[in-house]
């Protein structure tokens, strides 16, 4: 087969011996599984790729039956724990051929992640509209609460009814400061020139401070990142919010690490449009993971995994982003939990 040919094929394609060795693997291959031609051939995939292993069974089943073998979204661990979804064929080839099988694999995480992304949205937008209208209605009265109970205070004598009306007060500010954080920002956003960098060692120092026990935070910054507009408060915020929820998923765990990660990726579809560029910043925590029963919500308003959280934080953090007409991502596991706020920048650079 003509190797020129297979490498302008976006789908990865490998030629395995009769032992299962490589010999030959395309540049899509290479992408797909992290690894060079030159490191892979002559080894079994499953030397470089832990979870081909589970595949070899059923390819030296192929080459004894010489029957075609297709698999739908599989499930392939690489090397460096990550997963990816698939769609996988193999061929077993007539000999003389020096190959004895020809497997093609299709990726399908992105058109996976589209599918979800746009269905999330959705959802956002239409529980956020349905959260206005109630945060609104709830709005509406607390400004007269607030003012009655300031008018009652200034008329009572008794310190102790003054306590009553105190805590009134307070009460209703609280809810208030909720009913605004639930509305979203309430003026259009600002884009000017912003370093992403400044912005993340801010929050990191806010953070910092915060932890109530002993914390890590790691830092990989790409320093060819130039400054890119945007909204910086509300970068700042998002950021700070997915750190703070970082921080505090860490509360029972020991040798408790943050890392901050900046990285630019090409060629990235978002809400089913592709960008050229795009920024990605990844906030990894070695935290015991998300509950499984709050994933498919996560970043719904109110939907939170602790006691005495208010299940806004990720939700206004999806919304700035959403804003930025970016998406937030996350993926987790048990000492694992990544979230991923990735900003078009041919937007910004508009």
């Amino acid at each position: 087969m003509d190797q020129t040919a297979i490498d302008n094929l976006t789908t990865a394609v490998l030629l395995l011996d009769r032992n299962l060795n490589l010999v030959r693997i395309n540049q899509s291959a290479e992408s797909l599984f992290e690894l060079s031609e030159k490191r892979a051939l002559e080894k079994p995939l499953s030397f470089h790729v832990p979870g081909w292993l589970k595949f070899e069974p059923l390819l030296r089943e192929a080459l004894k039956n010489n029957q075609l073998y297709t698999q739908r979204q599989a499930q392939i661990e690489l090397l460096g724990g990550a997963h990816i979804t698939v769609d996988l064929t193999v061929t077993p080839l007539a000999e003389p051929s020096e190959a004895g099988l020809l497997i093609e694999v299709i990726a399908l995480d992105r058109y996976l992640r589209i599918d979800r992304d746009n269905l999330n949205r959705e959802h956002q937008e239409g529980t956020q509209q349905m959260i206005r209208g109630l945060a609104h209605e709830i709005k509406n009265p607390l400004g007269g609460i607030r003012g009655s109970a300031q008018l009652l205070h200034e008329e009572l004598d008794s310190s102790e009814l003054k306590e009553y009306t105190a805590i009134i007060i307070e009460e209703t500010d609280r809810l208030k400061t909720l009913v605004d954080r639930l509305l979203g920002p309430n003026k259009p956003s600002e884009f000017i020139p912003g370093n992403i960098h400044e912005i993340l060692e801010r929050a990191r120092k806010l953070i910092e401070l915060e932890a109530p026990t002993a914390l890590t935070i790691n830092r990989d910054y790409d320093p060819s990142i130039p400054e890119i507009l945007m909204d910086p408060d509300l970068i700042f915020q998002a950021i700070l919010n997915l750190i703070r929820n970082a921080m505090q998923s860490l509360e029972k765990t020991n040798n408790a690490t943050i890392k901050l990660v900046t990285r630019t990726e090409r060629q990235f579809t978002i809400a089913s449009v592709r960008h050229r560029n795009v920024l990605k910043v990844d906030i990894i925590d070695n935290g015991p993971g998300i509950p499984p029963a709050l994933r498919d919500n996560l970043f719904l308003p109110m939907i939170t995994g602790r006691p005495d959280g208010t299940g806004l934080g990720l939700s206004v953090a999806h919304a700035i982003v959403h804003r930025h007409k970016g998406v937030l991502e996350f993926s987790s596991d048990r000492g694992r939990t990544q979230f991923s706020l990735i900003i078009p920048l041919e937007v910004a650079q508009s």
